[in-house]
């Protein structure tokens, strides 16, 4: 088990970072607001958990440990693999996940896609008792109630990857005129962003 990365991060985009680790690039998959407090070319310290499949080593990166002791957590259950359980925490905080489990809250785990009706119910029958409650006093800085959150993280995502704040700020304005009714998850509105500056 790698347990963290530290280094200096070499590369980000949309889904993921490159982190140098003693002149060894480690491509590691984060959630967006993870992403987000990475600078191309600063020090990083990544908090990891290494899933092993038959044809793939694949790294995924956390914020912090509790993070990713949520991310290890959630693929307990059945149907949730690591790409869908990195879904929740992109859409998610840890707590607002303990919250909507303890509370039953199927409408905030059908927010994840890839997570129905019958999913959410597996999940919160099958998680219950194991993820607890919410823990310490973190804001849920990935709820909904902020003034669109998104809009920071894909800002910072395009300066990472080279872009001007300038043109940053044009292409996160066009990509929230585009929007209509419920809001994708951030590395959705990050590709949308990336496809706009690109024309």
């Amino acid at each position: 088990m790698i347990a963290f990365v530290s280094g200096r991060v070499a590369a980000a985009g949309p889904d993921g970072a490159v982190i140098d680790v003693h002149g060894v690039g480690m491509t590691v998959q984060c959630t967006p607001a993870t992403l987000a407090g990475l600078r191309v070319g600063e020090e990083a310290r990544v908090a990891t958990s290494l899933v092993v499949r038959e044809d793939s080593l694949t790294l995924f990166g956390f914020a912090d440990d509790d993070e990713r002791a949520v991310f290890e957590l959630l693929q307990t259950a059945s149907g949730v693999g690591p790409r869908l359980a990195l879904a929740m925490l992109a859409v998610h905080t840890p707590n607002a996940l303990r919250r909507a489990v303890a509370a039953e809250d199927l409408a905030a785990l059908t927010k994840v896609p890839g997570i129905g009706k019958k999913g959410a119910q597996r999940i919160v029958l099958e998680l219950k008792d194991r993820l607890g409650g919410p823990v310490g006093d973190a804001e849920d800085v990935r709820a909904p109630a902020a003034a669109e959150p998104w809009r920071e993280q894909v800002h910072n995502g395009l300066i990472n990857l080279g872009w001007s704040a300038r043109d940053a700020d044009a292409a996160v304005d066009a990509v929230a005129a585009d929007l209509d009714g419920d809001t994708p998850p951030v590395a959705v509105l990050l590709k949308s962003a990336l496809k706009k500056l690109s024309k």
